[in-house]
């Protein structure tokens, strides 16, 4: 760390997820480092203009924080694969944004020494900059162990995001919290915009954005869907 407190920063996986936090901690002050390659390296380019795409070892070497965004059934491996050839420093910061893992998952890493992080924003990504508009008006759920936590709390605040603390055995429920949300919103306005277009409804997204939103919104606020104004007959 310098003594300004910024960061080296490497990201393993360059999918939607791991480049945009980086964006987001780069635009903290920190300095970017590396990056993984990936499947869309155009994209990835074109919101990291200039890092440059290292391997995971290297990403590894040269980081102080190293945020390992790949998918889901990737994580326990690759984190136990790079405690073996011994990548994992003493001090460095091991960041994943995973909603279903908390800190266990990167035991190997901690064993090395390193610090394990669990940071999960709760927005949909896209991989692009609008993802940076939607991280200042998010929530991160946060879980580390307690002497690093407030690290883990103020890195989700350099991303842009309200932290929220959820504990290690409680991140299942908190991922299925999420995939409901997610999954649910989407298949129902795929159904709707369906019949919409079925009937000749010109551009049926946009028919329902105001009405999804202000539905959604109200849900939100009221806490429970039994509590919202029922449809109009």
């Amino acid at each position: 760390m310098n003594r300004d407190g910024r960061l080296g920063v490497g990201v393993i996986g360059a999918g939607r997820v791991g480049p945009v936090l980086a964006a987001a901690l780069a635009g903290a002050g920190h300095a970017l480092v590396g990056i993984t390659s990936g499947s869309d390296d155009d994209r990835v380019d074109a919101i990291l203009p200039g890092v440059p795409v290292l391997d995971a070892l290297e990403v590894v070497r040269r980081s102080e924080l190293v945020v390992v965004a790949v998918p889901h059934d990737e994580l326990p491996g690759l984190a136990s694969g790079l405690a073996e050839v011994g990548a994992w420093q003493p001090g460095q910061l091991v960041l994943h944004p995973d909603p279903a893992y908390g800190t266990a998952v990167l035991a190997p890493a901690a064993a090395r020494g390193a610090i394990p992080l669990a940071v999960h924003p709760a927005i949909s990504f896209t991989g692009t900059s609008i993802d940076l508009r939607q991280l200042a008006a998010a929530y991160a759920a946060v879980t580390a162990p307690a002497a690093v936590l407030p690290i883990a709390q103020a890195l989700a605040v350099e991303m842009g995001c309200e932290p929220v603390v959820v504990a290690e055995e409680d991140r299942p429920l908190y991922a299925e919290a999420i995939a409901t949300a997610t999954e649910f919103s989407r298949s129902i306005v795929r159904q709707s915009t369906g019949i919409l277009a079925g009937i000749g409804v010109e551009n049926p997204g946009g028919f329902l954005s105001a009405l999804v939103r202000s539905a959604v919104d109200q849900a939100l606020a009221s806490g429970t869907a039994a509590d919202a104004d029922p449809p109009l007959s």
